[in-house]
C-alpha cells in the first residue's frame, strides 16, 4: 500500500466521522446553547435542565438520522474491505 492511498483511507476516514457524528453534535451544541441562553436569562440553575431535554433531543436526532448513518458506514465499510481484499 502506498503512501497516498494511506492518507487517501484516513481523509476518508475522517470525513465519514465528520458525516455521521457532525449532525448529532450539532444539534446538541444547538440545544445547549439555546438552554444555557434560557438559563442565564431566568436565573435558573438547575441541572437536570440542561441534561435532560438535550439528552431526548439528542436521542431523537440520532433516531431520526440512524438510517443515514448506518447507510454512510455500510458503505465506507464496504469500500475498506474491498480495498483490503485488493492488496493481496
Amino acid at each position: 500500500m502506498e503512501f497516498d492511498s494511506n492518507i487517501e483511507h484516513l481523509r476518508l476516514a475522517y470525513w465519514n466521522i465528520l458525516m455521521t457524528g457532525g449532525p448529532i453534535l450539532a444539534v446538541a451544541l444547538c440545544i445547549g446553547l439555546f438552554i444555557g441562553v434560557f438559563q442565564a436569562a431566568t436565573s435558573i440553575n438547575e441541572a437536570t435542565l440542561s441534561f435532560v431535554p438535550k439528552l431526548v433531543i439528542v436521542m431523537g436526532a440520532m433516531g431520526l438520522t440512524s438510517g443515514y448513518m448506518l447507510n454512510r458506514m455500510s458503505d465506507y465499510f464496504a469500500f475498506i474491505f474491498e480495498s483490503i481484499a485488493a492488496i493481496h
